[in-house]
């Protein structure tokens, strides 16, 4: 179980204006509930908290909340943030104690990538679920989960019951094997081999100087025909005209 400790403030007064007075003097406004017990209201350092969220597995670390020479253990249960900038402006932590069970989000890891002969050998790691609900006692959360990667190939699938779990912890959801990961094939696409040029423009031109040709050759016999005829019909009206004096 990993254990962070973190020293905080009370604070009296609630509300938007108060909290927001908060965050401009650099700290975050938090509430502490559960237990059977009062809200306790506080704030931490803006600086502290944000070291602990840039880290793996926020959501599964119990703090040690040290207020008036007293220790509360707690867990992050929700983080309230900033519309605009995506920053957390609030957060509500549930008082725990070691004997304390409850339902809890633990990420996954994936280890010995490189003894995969699947992935070594162009398969790909194809992620189902990264993070899995447990339902654990307190002093039995895991910081993370391993899937190991080892000798697995293409077409291998990684199963809840293949992942070590301490005892005591047992996942949410029970009722069958569900899938965590797969090895799948690499995906080839297709590449069109570039043919080469032939020279058909110059080959369309050939075409067009061709037909260009036969169309002057054939406008010429056109020509030379026409002009026969008429010295045909010139004859034949001649003719007409001798026998007609005769």
């Amino acid at each position: 179980m990993k254990e962070v400790n973190l020293d905080i403030i009370s604070r009296d007064k609630t509300g938007k204006s108060n909290c927001k007075q908060l965050r401009n003097l650099g700290k975050i406004p938090a509430v502490i509930y559960g237990d059977k017990k009062e809200p306790t209201y506080i704030a931490i350092d803006y600086p502290k908290i944000i070291k602990e969220l840039s880290k793996t597995g926020f959501f599964s670390t119990v703090f040690s909340l040290k207020l008036n020479k007293k220790k509360i253990k707690v867990l992050p249960r929700e983080i309230q943030t900033d519309p605009l900038n995506d920053k957390p402006i609030h957060i509500d932590f549930l008082r725990i104690n070691d004997e304390s069970k409850i339902n809890i989000s633990v990420p996954i890891i994936f280890i010995n990538e490189e003894k995969s002969p699947g992935l070594k050998s162009g398969g790909v790691l194809n992620v189902v679920r990264r993070e899995v609900d447990l339902i654990c006692k307190i002093k039995n959360i895991p910081e993370k989960l391993e899937a190991n990667l080892t000798d697995l190939e293409i077409g291998s699938v990684i199963h809840m019951s293949d992942i070590k779990l301490e005892e005591d912890v047992v996942p949410q959801i029970s009722d069958r094997d569900f899938t965590i990961a797969t090895i799948a094939a690499p995906t080839i696409m297709p590449v069109e081999e570039e043919k080469p040029e032939t020279g058909g423009e110059e080959g369309e031109e050939g075409a067009e100087g061709a037909e260009d040709t036969e169309t002057k050759e054939g406008e010429e016999g056109k020509e030379g025909k026409s002009e026969e005829n008429k010295e045909e019909i010139k004859e034949t009206e001649s003719k007409k005209e001798e026998d007609s004096k005769k």
